[in-house]
């Protein structure tokens, strides 16, 4: 229950300081986890980002003091955190429908948006598999790149997909295939949170460095820029991703936050998770996600 009760305290925090500046880095570190998970956790458990609930609770409050009262409103887009009249009007609109000017006609209608409260639904006749595995070190070879926490969750955003198929089109996958035997040439996507007050988390494409990975040299790999990715040894609950696309990864991360963690006495770790993507893999597996956790 510990992340349900952390987020229930985020959207108090947040709701105790909507007319402050205020993100999700803060609201991280008030309930003291990293920006990284907190986002991504947030974002899992409620359907949206931090900031965008922020920035509803803000228009949604402000359509009511615009109904209610007979404050400028120049002055109650100032208030709710916006610097032009211009930007709190688009802003506004696209959220209401209406424009501000037009929201005290009597025929408008405003959306409403009221504070969240995360609730655990638990429900019966549907099963979860799993396994948990203790790895010792792990090494990989890996393409790697940075991104910004803020696309974690978002279904609009294709940065990591690009980033695939970018490295595909670019030849820079197959040298790292070719390293690796036959019917082993699995390529992982790791993902690793970055350390405090980061505003961004560093995502890899690569092959596992082991007894059976052909030998290379090191310095040329990374003059191509590849580079070593170690991964401590560690406790993992392992998932099936079945589908057809990279939804149902985001469909299985939502299921560990809101199933597994509540139920199954383990806390998430801050260490790297990863997507395995099986050269041979069973029909309707898409990969397998892998995620660092502890026993409570």
């Amino acid at each position: 229950m510990e992340w349900i009760a952390t987020m229930q305290q985020a959207i108090a925090y947040m709701e105790e300081h909507l007319l402050e500046e205020i993100n999700y880095e803060a609201v991280a570190g008030h309930v003291h986890t990293s920006s990284y998970e907190f986002h991504r956790a947030f974002s899992f458990l409620s359907g949206m980002t931090a900031n965008t609930y922020i920035r509803n609770r803000r228009l949604s409050l402000a359509g009511r003091e615009i109904v209610e009262t007979d404050a400028r409103i120049t002055d109650i887009a100032l208030k709710y955190g916006y610097d032009t009249p211009e930007s709190f009007t688009k802003a506004f609109t696209r959220f209401h429908g209406v424009a501000p000017r037009y929201a005290r006609e009597e025929s408008a209608r405003l959306v409403l948006f009221n504070p969240l409260v995360i609730k655990l639904s638990v429900e019966g006749g549907k099963s979860m598999d799993y396994r948990i595995v203790q790895i010792k070190a792990q090494k990989f070879l890996a393409l790697a790149r940075s991104f910004k926490n803020e696309i974690i969750n978002d279904t609009e955003n294709h940065d990591i997909p690009d980033f695939w198929v970018e490295c595909h089109d670019r030849n820079l996958v197959e040298p790292l295939r070719k390293l690796r035997p036959e019917g082993k040439k699995d390529l992982y996507g790791l993902c690793t949170p970055t350390v405090e007050g980061e505003d961004s988390f560093e995502y890899g494409i690569g092959v596992l460095v082991d007894e059976e990975t052909a030998g290379f040299d090191i310095s040329a790999m990374e003059a191509a820029g590849y580079r070593i990715w170690d991964v401590k040894p560690g406790t993992y609950v392992v998932f099936d991703c079945i589908g057809e696309d990279g939804d149902c990864i985001s469909d299985t991360w939502e299921k560990f936050y809101k199933e597994f963690l509540p139920q199954m006495g383990y806390t998430a770790e801050s260490e790297t998770d990863y997507e395995i993507y099986f050269e041979r893999g069973r029909i309707g597996l898409f990969c397998e996600l892998w995620i660092p956790v502890k026993k409570k």
